[in-house]
């Protein structure tokens, strides 16, 4: 067991550091050069670099593993090129309330409408001027808080189980997606396969790492690994069947009526395409 936890120590920081590239650069390229962004869920990137911003304010006070700080350094970058070419390739908007307008619309379903249409603009100022906000407002109370050093490592601890918990959740949409669709349509095996894969070998470094890795990375590790087992399980007892979701009642039409009606197509559970069937995570 020693000599596995002697690779693990040394692929492991590797893994994590390169996971943002392996990815998330294969879906850059792929909406650079297909020129839309269309099926792509923007909800990544703010997931993404809330959490990784949050992970990179938590180090001063953690000190942490380096090879995870670097990796949310990295994650930041990515995510930023990810939105910034998701933003000039957006799909135009739809005047009949379709798919073409998406992922800028907002969604159906419960937190359909957002206050004040957050991360749902149309113009791309607001999402930089979001992003500029948080890192500001983080990188001022660093400095703030870290003159006051009975109150500090509270403080760092919180801003760390914050980054560590909003990324965990990722999963939970396409869980919820899939539940209600009893579906898994859209959601690729090899995405599924690489996750499990990729919390398999964190979660082994995490307890057999002798560097410093707080007890917040093992607790959210822990969690998004049994998230991702559980979608594993809605793969196989789902399947990739169709789904179909119907935006209104069933009613009587004549048969002159039916012809004129448009063919239904066949969404997703949400309404949009699934927020993970393009992209891989690390």
């Amino acid at each position: 067991m020693s000599w596995l936890a002697t690779c693990a120590g040394y692929i492991a920081p590797i893994f994590i550091i390169l996971s943002p590239i392996i990815s998330y650069g294969d879906q850059a390229v792929s909406m650079h050069r297909k020129k839309t962004s269309a099926g792509f869920s923007l909800d990544i990137p703010l997931i993404m670099l809330i959490a990784s911003l949050f992970r990179i304010f938590y180090w001063p006070g953690a000190r942490f593993d380096s090879s995870l700080l670097i990796q949310s350094m990295i994650m930041v970058g990515m995510q930023m090129a990810l939105l910034k070419i998701a933003l000039d390739h957006r799909p135009p908007p739809s005047n009949k309330g379709g798919e073409a307008g998406l992922p800028f619309a907002a969604a159906e379903g419960l937190f359909a409408q957002r206050p004040y249409n957050f991360w749902q603009w149309r113009s791309p100022k607001p999402y930089w001027q979001f992003i500029i906000y948080l890192f500001a407002g983080l990188l001022v109370c660093e400095v703030v808080m870290s003159s006051m050093p009975p109150v500090y490592s509270s403080y760092s601890v919180l801003v760390g189980y914050i980054g560590l918990s909003v990324e965990a959740t990722l999963p939970i949409p396409q869980i919820l997606a899939n539940a209600q669709s009893k579906s898994c349509k859209g959601f690729r095996l090899s995405v599924l396969a690489s996750w499990i894969g990729g919390d398999a070998m964190k979660i082994f470094w995490f307890f057999t790492a002798t560097t410093e890795i707080p007890l917040a990375f093992k607790m959210c590790g822990i969690f998004q690994a049994a998230c991702d087992c559980f979608l594993g399980f809605q793969y196989f007892v789902y399947g990739e069947g169709e789904s179909a979701v119907k935006g209104h009642p069933l009613q009587d039409f004549s048969p002159h009526e039916s012809a004129a009606q448009p063919q239904a197509r066949s969404l997703t559970p949400t309404r949009r395409p699934a927020p993970y069937s393009d992209y891989e995570r690390k």
